[in-house]
């Protein structure tokens, strides 16, 4: 199908998209476009405005400040987050993550901004968000601006606290504590049927600290108890499959094209132990 007509403005400034989205209850922002415009192709959704943030100076840097927090653009794409050198260390994941997503040509388009907003289930950076606790920087009429922790943006099925009219400015990331890794594990059936995303920190073979989250569900989702099960568990496949078992317990899954719900809850206790143990290990994407 072929996009139905649509308004389309390409504002200069980030003030300038915010009154353009503010014009319209049915305005969207547009960035790379990679979901956004599929969904209007199959009229899964309409709108009356598109506004091409895409070639926003304002939304494109990345910044390591001196204390190691991350500053990441939302207009940010794929490809400029993988070949960044400041995301050559900690945490690397956001590079690794990006340099694995989809195709090269989507990578140029696709923007990290626009991945977390449509917030889809299976998408991928919305369960590292919230194991690295980040936060989202929101725009909105007269200035207004508003900082969201990761782990409250995320509020439903491709729902986030974006509210009508704002916009998602950047996202920064604080630095990892010394002696800490990130473990980001997906299983893809089709496009993802389960993931999990650790961040560990290891003391003398034995887990210190843990943050435990599962993708692939409505929202990404912690662990807590799980959290807490890991903390002084040995650094072995057999200790970790023990505190990860329950990690399923609780969480209902979707079932999609990819993968029932059934299946999901089977192996999200796989996903967990192995993403548990490649942060433990010194970090890597599996």
């Amino acid at each position: 199908m072929i996009l139905a007509p649509v308004e389309y403005c390409r504002p200069d400034t980030v003030d300038e998209a915010v009154e353009a989205l503010n014009s319209s209850p049915d305005a969207r922002a547009l960035a790379g476009g990679q979901s956004l415009i599929n969904v209007l192709k199959m009229r899964a959704a309409a709108v009356d405005l598109l506004v091409d943030i895409s070639r926003l100076e304002e939304l494109k840097g990345i910044v390591r400040h001196d204390d190691g927090t991350l500053e990441i653009g939302a207009g940010v794409t794929y490809a400029e987050l993988a070949e960044s050198d400041l995301l050559g260390g900690d945490p690397r994941a956001i590079a690794e993550v990006a340099a694995d997503t989809v195709d090269p040509q989507v990578r140029h388009r696709g923007t990290i901004g626009g991945n977390v907003c449509h917030a889809d289930p299976i998408n991928n950076f919305p369960p590292l968000m919230v194991a690295l606790g980040a936060t989202m920087h929101v725009v909105g009429p007269d200035g207004a601006a508003r900082d969201i922790p990761a782990e409250e943006f995320f509020t439903g099925f491709f729902t986030t606290a974006v509210e009508d009219g704002e916009l998602l400015k950047s996202i920064t990331v604080p630095a990892l504590a010394d002696g800490t890794a990130v473990g980001y594990v997906d299983l893809e059936i089709g496009e993802a049927a389960a993931r999990a995303v650790a961040v560990v920190r290891t003391e003398d073979d034995q887990i210190a600290e843990a943050k435990l989250v599962i993708g692939c569900l409505p929202v990404p989702t912690r662990r807590p108890e799980v959290e807490a099960a890991l903390v002084g568990t040995a650094v072995t496949e057999a200790a970790v499959a023990e505190a990860t078992a329950a990690a399923a317990d609780g969480v209902e899954p979707l079932s999609d094209a990819d993968a029932t719900a059934e299946y999901r809850k089977a192996v999200i206790p796989v996903v967990a132990k192995r993403a548990v143990l490649a942060a433990a290990k010194g970090g890597h994407r599996g």
